[in-house]
């Protein structure tokens, strides 16, 4: 079983969805990323620079949805592989999104799994 380093349901307000209006004002998102990295390294070192900072991945989550708007939910997903891979380089990476837009259900979520290039 690969190692894996999770952001759990990062709570964002992004601007999403098809219509003008719904993209009008920031909405509700609970985004959820795994990536996949060999962490026997930054372990064995204590190091933070052998490993993927979550911290770092998170702020750049949230500037990038600060910077863009979105029709779908899949191209959010695809943005945010897209950064994580090309920012972070870890060996795969998954992410769900959560939006809470149909009355009567939980949520709608998308889920993209990309590994990185070459892999």
């Amino acid at each position: 079983m690969p190692d894996k380093i999770t952001i759990e349901d990062l709570e964002v307000h992004f601007h999403v969805g098809v219509p003008d209006e719904e993209r009008a004002k920031p909405q509700k998102l609970l985004i959820t990323i795994e990536m996949t990295k060999d962490l026997r390294p930054s372990a064995a070192n204590d190091n933070l620079t052998e490993t993927i900072d979550y911290f770092a991945v998170n702020q750049a989550v949230k500037a990038l949805g600060q910077a863009r708007r979105w029709k779908l939910i899949e191209a959010l997903a695809d943005d945010i592989c897209e950064l994580v891979l090309c920012t972070f380089k870890p060996d795969a990476v998954r992410v769900v999104i959560k939006k809470f837009i149909l009355p009567d259900t939980r949520w709608v979520s998308v889920e993209m799994c990309r590994p990185a290039t070459g892999a």
